[in-house]
């Protein structure tokens, strides 16, 4: 675990910035889902009053919970915790939809947003042969970040390989949240912005 310039890097905590660029203006609550020990989480406190962190991770959960702040950390599974419906004005996930039936966690978090809130994502997928290239160039920009930067390395449980393919997962977003924004980015990540609809 190397830190450079006392800042945490690695390919996640890169595209934080996607994520909080979509912060919706007037949000109320946010929910992070598979927050780990708690970093997106404290910067989405910067913005958002109250926040909400989930993961299945006790032990993460436990160095989140070290943190002197006011965010409410559950150990939990995301798919089955009793959330209340639409309670939402903000959802995020990054690196964890593949630890998860992703329609079936696309899903829930459609449903527990509130009408107009945004859910933010950033993911892993399996690569396929058309990928390739790209994969090449990320490879290589991502070398380049960590020498200059050092990575940073979560504690928590990783899943490899993915059990989705980029293709698969934009199809995936345009069937379960229709008119979102699905992005496949440089550094081996997928990113899917979506606002609800209001009533």
């Amino acid at each position: 675990m190397r830190v450079k310039n006392g800042r945490r890097w690695n390919h996640n905590i890169h595209y934080h910035p996607r994520i909080l660029g979509a912060v919706p203006g007037g949000a109320k609550h946010a929910l992070d889902v598979g927050c780990g020990e708690g970093m997106l989480a404290r910067e989405l406190r910067q913005a958002v009053p109250h926040v909400t962190g989930i993961d299945l991770h006790a032990p993460s959960i436990d160095q989140a919970r070290e943190y002197p702040d006011d965010i409410n950390y559950i150990v939990g599974d995301f798919l089955t915790h009793p959330f209340e419906p639409a309670s939402f004005d903000l959802i995020a996930s990054v690196a964890t939809l593949h630890h998860m039936d992703a329609a079936t966690g696309l899903a829930r978090m459609r449903d527990l947003l509130r009408p107009g809130g945004v859910l933010a994502v950033v993911g892993l997928a399996w690569s396929t042969i058309p990928d390739l290239p790209r994969d090449l160039a990320g490879v290589v920009v991502g070398t380049v970040h960590r020498a200059v930067k050092g990575i940073w390395k979560h504690s928590s449980p990783t899943v490899w390989p993915p059990p989705v393919t980029y293709a698969q997962m934009r199809a995936l977003a345009a069937e379960i949240l229709p008119g979102s924004q699905y992005r496949r980015h440089l550094l081996l990540r997928y990113s899917i912005i979506w606002r609800k609809p209001q009533d």
